[in-house]
């Protein structure tokens, strides 16, 4: 069993980028150019790692190699967008990884690209890159090849060793179990449960009480053995159980307008353990978005755009405004849920503006609306 923290030193500890491994300062999937440079590094590692696993490190400085640290991303799809654009696509996952020197809300992105025996090809054109574009990687550089192109190993036992010497051991599970124990105050609960005897889940939340049902806020869950953080969260309301083998994890989101909030189920995360050393993690998307009055909806929309010009012009917002500021991200989810196709693009231009404020209750409800938003595209 890897440990992933351990993993990303040892490899930055390559100080250059090379044929297996590249780095990223942040990985931005939010336009068609961004989408097409993440592809074309996927294309040219697995071409370039046909026999061992290759891998992207986000969240660290080009330069130095500090690591700075990202958001948590959760966006368990990022498989939809390599299939959609490669042929022979490798098996892709991103993993948030914490590191104990960075704010709790921030990790470090771990993309392994499984390796495949075919060669990865562009299936269609993403901005500059033409279709049936293959690419390969020249030391640190992702090119292209014009030609035939035979798949070559060359990192194999380089990159074997690597991950050989980052295996986790009990002391480093120890260390993990104390360090989330640690740093988690006691309203949140901290604890632990080990699952096959050898996988040892933490987890910490802050209990709340909705009618009869128990949910948790705040949340926190990190597989120790391979310090990769399963799932964080600012806002949402979670509920968490397990049995011999599995552990869930039930997502809710609270919605609602003029004060009158209901909690949705958005998504079941089950992880489950088995007796060789390995796990699967599931994900099933229950999300059905509420409906509401297109009237009402009308109003609360316009006057979110109100709000909009006057950030974008830096005029002073009334009381009323900068109250309905706090819920101006979630209520532009609910009209875009209700088919006001504006809306996502309203709200994805308010994200300048709420980042910049004071008060971060805004951005952090923008970024979980935009979350909510990239799931139910791809349901």
């Amino acid at each position: 069993m890897i440990n992933k923290r351990l993993l990303i030193k040892k490899l930055l500890s390559h100080n250059d980028e090379n044929s297996f491994y590249d780095k990223k300062q942040q990985l931005d999937l939010s336009h068609k150019i961004a989408k097409a440079k993440f592809i074309k590094h996927i294309c040219a590692l697995s071409n370039s790692n046909p026999e061992n696993n290759s891998y992207i490190v986000v969240g660290v400085e080009d330069e130095t190699n500090k690591i700075l640290g990202v958001d948590f991303f959760d966006d368990s799809k990022i498989q939809h967008l390599v299939n959609a654009y490669l042929t022979n696509p490798p098996k892709v996952q991103y993993e948030n990884v914490g590191f104990p020197k960075l704010q709790k809300h921030k990790v470090v992105g771990l993309v392994t690209i499984h390796p495949t025996s075919k060669i990865s090809s562009f299936k269609k054109n993403a901005w500059k890159y033409r279709r049936q574009t293959v690419f390969y990687r020249r030391g640190s550089n992702s090119m292209p090849i014009y030609g035939d192109y035979e798949l070559l190993n060359s990192n194999k036992e380089l990159v074997n060793a690597i991950e050989k010497s980052a295996s986790n051991n009990i002391e480093l599970t120890l260390d993990g179990v104390f360090d989330f124990i640690n740093n988690h105050n006691e309203e949140y609960e901290p604890q632990y449960k080990v699952f096959k005897e050898q996988f040892v889940i933490c987890w910490a939340g802050k209990k709340k009480f909705v009618g009869d049902k128990i949910f948790y806020s705040r949340v926190d869950i990190e597989l120790i053995n391979e310090q990769v953080r399963l799932f964080y969260s600012a806002l949402d309301e979670v509920k968490i159980s397990f049995n011999s083998s599995s552990f869930i994890i039930t997502e809710f989101v609270k919605l609602g307008i003029n004060e009158r909030y209901e909690h949705y189920p958005l998504e079941k995360t089950i992880i489950h353990f088995k007796d060789n050393g390995k796990h699967d993690i599931v994900q099933e998307l229950l999300f059905k978005p509420p409906a509401y009055d297109k009237k009402v909806l009308h109003h609360i929309y316009n006057t979110n755009n109100a709000i909009l010009e006057k950030l974008k012009s830096n005029h002073v917002l009334t009381g009323e405004e900068q109250k309905d500021l706090n819920n101006f991200p979630t209520t532009y989810l609910i009209c875009s849920l209700n088919g006001f196709e504006k809306a996502k693009l309203q709200l994805k231009e308010s994200k300048a503006f709420l980042k910049s404020l004071k008060n971060k209750t805004a951005y952090i409800q923008y970024k979980d609306s935009m979350r909510i938003l990239r799931k139910v595209k791809y349901q």
